[in-house]
């Protein structure tokens, strides 16, 4: 458990990192908001109009089942580059101050999650105003696979922060990566679009069961089994712990090479 002064430390540099996403803009916070309806428009309107894409699952429509996984991938996406960087970024506050160095990584990760997760709720709300059956009921359960999405990624970004401090190559190479982890999840597609023998091989991927997920919960497409979340959970939990373990044991290295 945390103490108090350092749960006070952690608010404090979310607090910042979510200020500074939105410093000098004429919006402010609305940004927030205003941003992923603006892209879900232009989705709406290059894939439903001018594409004229088919439903990809059942009769959701494209758009739903896009959204529905494009945000909690971006969520986890942005919150990995961004952790990534976090230590190299505050390299002279930690010369500076004594202060946990998890905390820089925990306020880059949680902004990134929680500005994506209000962007993700008005997307479901104006889904749902434009008639997709979004089910508005389901989203505090929704809310808890997207804490758990959140705990596993907090797992990855404290491994992937502290090696970044010795291998400055990760940074660029964490980009392509990223890219091509998204298009093998099922972000733009189920996985029923592929080969019947390549179908099992998608549980391997972690992605797949929070992508899934939302898409179960919120419009009924597919369905999640109760050990898939078991399994799901249990990973999530061991990646946060060898992620803090292992940040833990490089820490007092790093500003030798800061």
């Amino acid at each position: 458990m945390p103490t108090v002064p350092a749960l006070n430390l952690a608010l404090h540099f979310i607090r910042r990192e979510v200020r500074s996403r939105y410093l000098g803009s004429l919006s402010g916070g609305l940004w927030a908001l205003a941003q992923p309806l603006i892209q879900l428009a232009v989705f709406g309107v290059v894939y439903v109009y001018v594409f004229k894409a088919p439903p990809p699952a059942g009769d959701i429509g494209v758009l739903p089942f896009l959204a529905l996984g494009l945000w909690p991938w971006n969520a986890f996406a942005e919150a990995l580059v961004r952790s990534t960087n976090a230590i190299p970024e505050n390299a002279a506050l930690i010369g500076k101050v004594a202060l946990p160095r998890e905390v820089l990584v925990l306020a880059a990760a949680s902004s990134s999650f929680l500005l994506h997760g209000v962007g993700f709720c008005a997307i479901c709300i104006a889904l749902w105003m434009w008639g997709a059956p979004i089910h508005l009921q389901a989203l505090p359960l929704a809310a808890a696979v997207y804490l758990q999405f959140f705990v596993f990624a907090l797992g990855l970004a404290m491994i992937l922060s502290a090696v970044q401090v010795f291998v400055r190559d990760l940074a660029q190479v964490l980009t392509q990566l990223l890219q091509i982890w998204m298009f093998a999840s099922p972000v733009w597609y189920p996985r029923e679009f592929l080969p019947e023998r390549y179908r099992d091989w998608m549980s391997f991927n972690p992605i797949a069961y929070y992508i899934e997920s939302f898409r179960s919960i919120l419009v009924g497409s597919g369905q999640v089994t109760l050990a898939t979340q078991a399994v799901a959970l249990i990973v999530a939990v061991a990646v946060l712990l060898a992620g803090f373990s292992l940040f833990r044991r490089l820490s007092p290295h790093f500003e030798d090479f800061l």
